[in-house]
């Protein structure tokens, strides 16, 4: 016998998948992801310091860091000649409930797929 299942009402608004484009394109760069994993284990670090860890130069950090602060994963402040980066704690918790999200999808997916298919 087979069941058919109701599709539920999609989990995220579109409003909510343009705003995580941004987000997501920002995280889907070895060098900008490392930089966070850096960041979220360190604490805040100035471009120079982040610098000294990568194989790329401080321009390319740089120019990295600036990508995750305009997808609002990064803030930073002056401290004198230097910007010390931090991760905003506010954008991460939204890409926790992004994803967490989109896993519930998958395993709503699954779980129908599952009860779909022919034994």
């Amino acid at each position: 016998m087979i069941r058919t299942i109701m599709r539920p009402k999609a989990p995220l608004s579109r409003t909510e998948i343009l705003g995580a484009v941004p987000l997501l394109a920002a995280l889907g760069d070895e060098t900008r992801l490392r930089l966070l994993v850096q960041l979220a284990s360190e604490g805040p670090g100035s471009s120079a310091h982040l610098t000294s860890k990568a194989p790329v130069s401080r321009q390319a950090i740089t120019k990295h860091l600036n990508v995750l602060a305009t997808a609002g994963l990064l803030t930073s402040e002056r401290d004198g000649r230097q910007r010390v980066w931090s991760i905003d704690t506010k954008r991460i918790t939204h890409v926790r409930k992004l994803l967490k999200q989109l896993s519930l999808g998958w395993e709503e997916m699954s779980t129908r797929k599952a009860v779909t298919e022919p034994a």
